[in-house]
Order: structure tokens, then sequence, then C-alpha cells
């Protein structure tokens, strides 16, 4: 009996596993916020505060994951509703001037990064956009944090599921029409807003007694949605977008809210399409190309920044490769941040790389909507990015597509049926 305390330590300590350490970021659930309104308070030494109160009306929270593929490298995981978005363009070392662990994640798809320090469990540093002028938001990350918005309540609720007729904008020419579609469980909502030019995509978040508030990362977008809910009927709240961009919106509950069909935004002003662009392998393309003669041409107009682009990108990837058509010619436009030629086109050949894209991608020029129309004077204008043009084995324009409602929303599946019927249409429109 008198070896029992040392049996019973032994047996203890056979039982417990080495506590593992990891010389970068430790792996598992962050909370990441970006700080709309303020720089955050940095403290370093052991007063440092490292848990601060959040904004919830200012701030953008996210949830992600860090994942190790083997001993020394990793890679992150973003959370938005059901999307998950892989991040693995990330770069971690000692800073020589501070002494300090510095993280860079790169979005390059998107010209974008985090750059932050790392020290006990917090990241704390910004994200810049690269392709504007000193555009930084203050960003802040704490591991083993999974509530996006870190509150709980769920009593006196009020229910936003379901479907919303909505209008944002601040004045009547700005003004535009959306459709609001939610899911609520106990306080959680997920859901989106479409609108005619395209969708907001996976948007995750609360409701706090009759408040509603809604958020998205994605690398190339900050979005947090806040409404306020009157007599069970009528929302009304503000939409910010980054730092720079807010505007109000409001909504009253329809089941049977609707907006244009995509197909009829941009109209056919010459039939016969017509273009010549430079190619990101220094060529130039035109659709007299014998490569095009006898195929079906689907025109995507694009740029590298457009998360809705992307969708649609891959959309047509999967479509294309389940239909293994060989009259069919896919050719993007893109028209980018930069009027760098030079530059422009590395972004759009680091697009094609990254996506996995063995189509032909040009440049159409500098990304605004204005000037971007005067490059294709065979439609009305271009008013979304994304834009789609479909044309028959002739060049003639079938039908033009108008932004992108992906797959975060319900009309995804009645636009995949509507682009077969087209392509079947252009297919036998001899």
């Amino acid at each position: 009996m008198k070896y029992l305390p040392f049996i019973i330590v032994f047996f203890l300590m056979g039982c417990l596993e080495p506590i593992q350490t990891f010389e970068k970021l430790p792996p598992g659930i962050w909370r990441g916020v970006l700080m709309l309104d303020r720089a955050p308070v940095i403290k370093y030494g052991d007063d440092r505060d490292i848990v601060k109160k959040f904004d919830i009306d200012s701030e953008v929270p996210f949830t992600f994951e860090v994942i190790y593929d083997n001993d020394t490298m990793f890679h992150l995981v973003i959370h938005n509703d059901t999307e998950r978005i892989k991040v693995t363009d990330i770069k971690f070392n000692k800073d020589k001037a501070t002494a300090k662990d510095t993280i860079r994640i790169n979005f390059p798809v998107y010209d974008t990064q985090i750059r932050a320090i790392y020290e006990d469990g917090v990241m704390e540093g910004d994200w810049i956009v690269n392709y504007l002028d000193n555009y930084r938001i203050p960003f802040k990350a704490v591991h083993g944090k999974s509530d996006r918005f870190d509150w709980t309540n769920q009593s006196d609720l009020s229910t936003v599921e379901g479907r919303w007729q909505c209008t944002f904008g601040d004045s009547i020419p700005d003004k535009y029409p959306a459709i609001g579609v939610f899911k609520q469980q106990k306080d959680r909502v997920v859901g989106t807003f479409q609108t005619e030019t395209g969708d907001y995509r996976f948007l995750e978040g609360k409701m706090l007694g009759d408040k509603l508030y809604l958020s998205s990362f994605d690398g190339a977008h900050v979005f947090l949605f806040t409404g306020k809910i009157e007599d069970n009927n009528y929302i009304s709240g503000t939409f910010r977008s980054g730092s720079r961009y807010i505007e109000s919106w409001e909504g009253v509950r329809d089941d049977k809210a609707s907006l244009r069909s995509a197909f009829s935004l941009t109209q056919v002003l010459d039939k016969q399409l017509r273009f010549s662009f430079l190619s990101t392998e220094g060529k130039q393309v035109s659709l007299d190309d014998a490569a095009y003669k006898d195929k079906i041409k689907i025109v995507q107009i694009m740029g590298t920044w457009c998360p809705n682009c992307m969708d649609e990108t891959l959309f047509l990837k999967e479509y294309l490769a389940a239909q293994q058509a060989d009259d069919i010619a896919w050719i993007s436009i893109g028209f980018e941040r930069y009027r760098d030629t030079t530059k422009s086109l590395a972004i759009l050949k680091n697009y094609k790389e990254k996506m996995n894209i063995d189509h032909p991608v040009l440049l159409g020029g500098y990304y605004s909507k204005a000037e971007a129309s005067k490059q294709l004077p065979q439609i009305s204008e271009i008013s979304s990015y994304p834009t789609l043009i479909i044309a028959d084995k002739n060049n003639q324009i079938i039908a033009i597509h108008t932004g992108f409602n992906g797959p975060a929303t319900e009309d995804y599946e009645a636009f995949k049926s509507e682009f077969e019927t087209l392509i079947h249409r252009a297919r036998n429109n001899q």
C-alpha cells in the first residue's frame, strides 16, 4: 500500500498527453474583427489589453480556422454561413526591428492582404487593399473564440425569417431594389440580399431583441448589415461596405418579393458581337480568330476584384466540365482597378492561375463602368460586374445576363436551368 501514491502518480502521468506547442499560430477556431470606425489600442508587454469590448454597430466579426498541413505549414479557412474560403498564401516570420512574430495573409485573387503581429493567442494589425491609396482597416483576432457575434440572447427575440422586399439607398437617384431572404434558428440568422446586379453572398449573424446584425468577410469585401424590426413586418437599418461606404435600407415582409429578370436589364444595340483585346499571353484576341469559328461564345465581363465574378467563374467551370462540348468557347474580359496595362495583365494572369482556368482571359481596360461600356458598343451599357453575353456560332448576340445571384441565393438553381436553355437556343440558331 505504501507504493500506492507513486502508482497513482505514474498512472496519471501515463494518461496525460504532453502539451503541444506551436512555433507559429495555434490551430483551431479564431474570431476576427475588422474595426470600421476606430484604430485599436495596441499595448505590448504583460499589461497588454488583449480583450476589448467590441462595438457591434461598427465592427465586422468573422470566424476562421487555422489548420496545419504538416508540422510547420498551415492554411486558413474563413467561415461565412456554409461558405468555406481556403487561404494558403501565408507568410509567418519574426520582425527583426521589433522581435515580434508577424503574419501576412494574402488574398492574391483580390489583391488584398492582412498584416498583423501575433502574440499570446492574439493577432493585431490591418486588412489592406493594395489597389486603393492608403486604405486599411484595423484587424484583431483572438484564438479559441467561436461566436461570430459575441453575445447570447434568446429571449424576447423578433423573427426575421422569410422573404423581404427591400430598398437600398438614401436618395431617389441612388435607390435600388433588393430582396432579403433569411433563415433563423433561435437567435442565429443566415441569408443574403439579392439585387439586380448581384447578391451580397453568404451573410451570417444574430438577432439581439428586435435588432438584426449580419456580417461577411471574403478577402475582397467587408460587409456589415444592421436592422431594427418594427411591428413584425417592417425593418430598417444601415449597410456598411468597408470603412468608407454607408447607406440606409428598409424592407417589408413579402413572400412574393421579386426583381426584374437579369436577362432584361442590358439591351442589345447591335447583334453582331465584335471586339479585340490583349490576352494575358500578350496576344490580340478577336472573335474573328479561327479558334472561334463555328463555336457558341460565352463572353464573361468581369473583374478579379469581384466575388460575384468568381462565383460565376466557378459556375462556368463546372458547367463546361460537365458538358465537355467542343462547340462552346468561353472568353473572359477583365476590367481592372489599375490603369497600368502591365500591372493589370499580371493580375489577370495570376487570377487565371489561381482559378485554374485555361480559357483566354483578356484585358478590357479600367473598371469604370462608363469606360468599360465604350469598349463594347454593341450593348447598351455595362451596369454590373459580372455581365455575361451569349452569342451563337455566327457571333450574333442571343442574350445578356446582368449581374450574378450565386450559390448563396434561392435563384441560383433557376439560373442554371435558364442558362442551359440559352445554350440550346444558341446551338440551334443557325
